[in-house]
């Protein structure tokens, strides 16, 4: 049966698992943490594990959760199976300074973690929430389509309980068919993920896939030696995708940015505000663009068309919210549609010769480009999406540096020193600019020079 088709019935059991809904008998406090003997009356389809050794885990991780809700009160919650367990209660030391809550149970799955949903995480009030879950429903026989209506469920809990809370998103990790978690399913499943969320602001859906997954789809035995789950290589990868996502929400990286330019450079960013920069109207051949391409694919990338220039002077984010000012960061934040291509300019344009000097880092597969006076120097998580895949240097999921020098109409462009453009065309004058298309890029520490002739 469609995951759409049986939504309504869901949406109705959801009451079950929200506070003050409960239409059956409260549980007594021996029953209270156990794995319901059947599925009768309960939330959601598909597989609930029922086996000794993980009805002895529920019931230990459960119970010795309820002791500590205070502790763990307004905590950034991590919810989900052995992949969260596994990284301990500190998440390996990765995020120091972070109040968390590590909500996993090995071997869970969505319809667990349905049922545990109201006193293992709503109970804490959280700031935040950390989902990755899904990858055991495979392995039990549920379909794609199964594990994400459990998945709509489990958000709409989430959002119900608290309109303002930010989500995390994870796409579920690459495995092995011999793991019975065949590529093909985990694809289906995440661009299921994907479409569930899609125009959602309040979940931030982090391409967690595409960081892991070998040529064949599956999970590389360098990073998940069991097929399954990561080891701390793959533990630091993950916590490195999620950092920069974190910081835009605001949990880290508080601190302001106390850079100060070289002699002879001047800050196109105070790091404060977006003061200098704003929006240019929509060139014809852009509309025309958008509306062929939107008109032949149903999964084109939104491109919303500026019909005034606007400035945001003074102001900490764009009308819409996709460029942010975040403590020293200028953040093109993750769009809800998934894609939406926009630039964001310099007020000022800059003719003659220069050299430019800004760091960037990307979440995983991002997206972005650097405009030079119009022409889009491609800057993205290179080593995923592209152009300049063999790059040696570049740092994933941190900051990398790009060098622009500009001489007698040519750009010469290196990222951490490597050359990544020999000679781009550029006009002889123009705005500096940034794209957004897909994932989360930031830029920092912007700085222009001009250059004597």
């Amino acid at each position: 049966m469609k995951a759409t088709r049986l939504l309504p019935f869901f949406l109705t059991a959801l009451a079950l698992v929200l506070p003050g809904r409960a239409e059956t008998a409260a549980p007594t406090p021996e029953s209270r943490f156990q794995i319901p003997a059947t599925d009768d009356g309960l939330p959601g389809v598909g597989p609930i594990r029922r086996y000794d050794w993980f009805r002895n885990l529920w019931s230990t991780r459960r119970s010795t959760w309820a002791a500590r809700v205070e502790q763990d009160r307004h905590a950034i919650v991590f919810l989900g199976d052995s992949i969260t367990q596994m990284w301990n209660d500190d998440l390996g030391g990765h995020f120091p300074g972070l109040q968390i809550a590590n909500r996993g149970i090995s071997g869970d799955t969505t319809r667990g973690v349905l049922i545990r949903l109201q006193e293992d995480v709503l109970a804490l009030h959280p700031r935040g929430l950390v989902l990755l879950i899904g990858t055991n429903d495979l392995e039990e026989g549920a379909t794609p389509e199964m594990v994400v209506a459990n998945l709509q469920l489990i958000l709409a809990a989430l959002k119900q309980a608290d309109p303002a809370l930010p989500i995390v998103l994870c796409q579920v990790f690459p495995s092995s068919a011999t793991m019975k978690r065949p590529a093909e399913k985990i694809r289906r499943l995440n661009a299921l993920y994907a479409a569930a969320v899609k125009g959602d602001p309040q979940i931030t859906l982090l391409e967690t896939w595409p960081l892991f997954a070998d040529a064949a789809g599956d999970a590389p035995l360098a990073e998940f030696p069991d097929l399954l789950h990561p080891n701390a290589v793959g533990y630091a990868k993950w916590a490195a995708a999620l950092r920069p996502v974190l910081a835009t929400l605001g949990f880290l990286e508080t601190e302001p940015d106390t850079f100060v330019p070289e002699p002879g450079f001047e800050l196109l960013f105070n790091g404060r505000d977006l003061t200098g920069w704003g929006f240019r109207p929509t060139p014809a051949q852009d509309i025309e663009n958008a509306r062929q391409w939107q008109a032949s694919d149903p999964n084109a990338a939104a491109w919303p068309v500026v019909a005034a220039a606007r400035s945001f002077d003074g102001q900490a984010a764009s009308a819409d919210q996709r460029y942010l000012a975040r403590h020293g960061r200028l953040v093109v934040a993750t769009p809800p549609e998934y894609r939406r291509i926009q630039a964001l300019w310099t007020t000022r344009e800059f003719s003659g010769d220069f050299e430019l000097r800004l760091e960037f880092r990307a979440t995983p597969n991002a997206d972005s480009g650097v405009y030079l006076r119009g022409p889009q120097l491609q800057c993205r998580d290179y080593l995923l999406a592209g152009p300049y895949q063999q790059l040696q240097r570049y740092k994933a999921q941190d900051w990398n540096e790009l060098v622009v020098v500009v001489r007698d109409g040519k750009a010469h462009c290196t990222c951490n020193g490597e050359v990544i453009e020999d000679a781009m065309p550029v006009p002889a004058s123009g705005p500096i600019g940034l794209e957004g298309d897909r994932g989360q890029m930031e830029y920092r520490r912007i700085r222009l020079k001009p250059l004597p002739r």
